[in-house]
């Protein structure tokens, strides 16, 4: 009996054509794709949902010859991200080499492949989730959305010769969906027979016998064209830093005990706080202020109190997770603030240090630091020595 083959795992590509001139656009600052919008280049904002998305495993961009510096200068290094590979003189050539480059980039080629234009810079991941999905059983993908104006056909001396009906008509988006091995074989056919006419690759994928399954598009990603289509997209994008402000708050009881871990900070007292780790109200907060800088969730989903690895733990680890991704995200830390709100034991004395030791964990400087501290004036479980309280704010610069 034959042995049996197991199908090999699924794995996504994104191919990114930016190989073009832009003509339409004007060529008085170079090529579209690397045309700032706000902080970032047109070509770079075409490509970031797919650096982000998890489903997506490799993003290859085709370039001109000629782009190689302007390249390097829009893109950041990016582990998802394989050398960029020049392309042809036209797009459909670009798109069979950029092809090519993935069939022979290190890890195998893909299973299925999203090919998308650099000249589209709001793809947002809901889009490309929908192609994935749709992709499921499927040979070719195309996002579109239906036509809403009104469409008439005219002649050489332009007058209007009809209207055109658009009940069924569509415009076509990127990225556009596929299998790797049909469409990277449709494209060596239609070089072989020196075809290179096709305006996408839905279309070359039809001539190839392909079905081509319509995916709901969004009217958000549209293509910058002309020059006015830049100068509109600059408008919309001002170039302001992206600062986000994220807030955390935590609470302990109090326990009989010889002393409490606050801010990173041992002080000797006569109880403890209460928790499945150390109980550092104070650093627990900021866990959770950093981490919603980044819409990560909370402490609790990244050190859940049922995981046993966490009993007793040494609360400034949280604190140090929390940094790490909020830098790996392309976050730079520039201000923690704690207050700590108790009867006892006294902060003003150990304020300093506990600056000192957000300071280490987090690896920003003190000065970049507060921490403050008020009563509750004898009011509720805090002002009857139950329990603290803090309060965090965490201040942070995305690039």
């Amino acid at each position: 009996m034959a042995a049996m083959t197991e199908s090999p795992a699924k794995s996504t590509a994104m191919l990114i054509v930016a190989a073009g001139r832009g003509a339409r656009a004007g060529a008085d600052n170079g090529p579209k794709q690397y045309q700032m919008l706000g902080k970032h280049s047109v070509l770079f904002l075409a490509a970031k949902a797919g650096l982000e998305h998890d489903d997506i495993d490799h993003v290859q961009v085709v370039i001109h010859r000629d782009d190689s510096a302007l390249y390097h200068e829009a893109m950041p290094d990016h582990t998802k991200l394989n050398p960029p590979v020049f392309g042809g003189t036209t797009r459909q050539a670009s798109v069979r080499l950029g092809l090519l480059a993935l069939q022979a980039a290190n890890g195998g080629k893909p299973t299925h492949v999203l090919i998308h234009d650099a000249a589209r810079p709001n793809l947002k991941a809901d889009l490309i989730s929908r192609l994935l999905l749709a992709l499921d059983g499927q040979s070719a993908v195309l996002p579109a959305v239906p036509v809403a104006d009104t469409l008439k056909r005219g002649n050489e001396n332009g007058q209007v010769v009809d209207t055109v009906d658009r009940t069924e008509l569509h415009a076509a988006q990127t990225p556009q969906g596929f299998e790797f091995e049909p469409i990277l074989g449709a494209h060596e056919r239609a070089f072989d027979l020196g075809l290179d006419h096709f305006t996408d690759d839905s279309a070359l994928a039809e001539w190839a016998g392909m079905n081509v399954v319509l995916v709901e598009g969004a009217r958000s990603n549209h293509k910058i064209t002309t020059k006015e289509d830049i100068l509109e997209a600059q408008a919309a994008t001002p170039n302001v830093p992206d600062v986000r402000v994220g807030h955390g708050y935590d609470t302990h009881r109090l326990v009989p005990g010889d002393g409490v871990w606050l801010c990173g900070h041992w002080i000797e007292h006569n109880a403890a706080l209460d928790g499945h780790s150390d109980a550092d109200v104070g650093l627990h907060a900021l866990t959770d202020a950093l981490l919603s800088t980044i819409a990560d969730g909370d402490i609790g989903d990244h050190f859940p109190p049922s995981d046993a690895r966490w009993k007793g733990a040494k609360s400034d680890q949280f604190l140090a997770h929390a940094v790490e991704r909020v830098q790996s995200a392309g976050g730079t830390i520039t201000h923690l603030d704690v207050t700590l709100v108790c009867e006892a034991p006294k902060i003003g004395p150990h304020r300093h240090a506990m600056r000192e030791a957000i300071a280490r964990i987090s690896g920003i400087t003190v000065d970049r630091i507060s921490v403050k501290a008020t009563t509750n004036e004898t009011i509720g479980f805090i002002g009857r020595k139950e329990g603290i309280v803090a309060l965090a704010t965490a201040t942070v610069v995305m690039t």
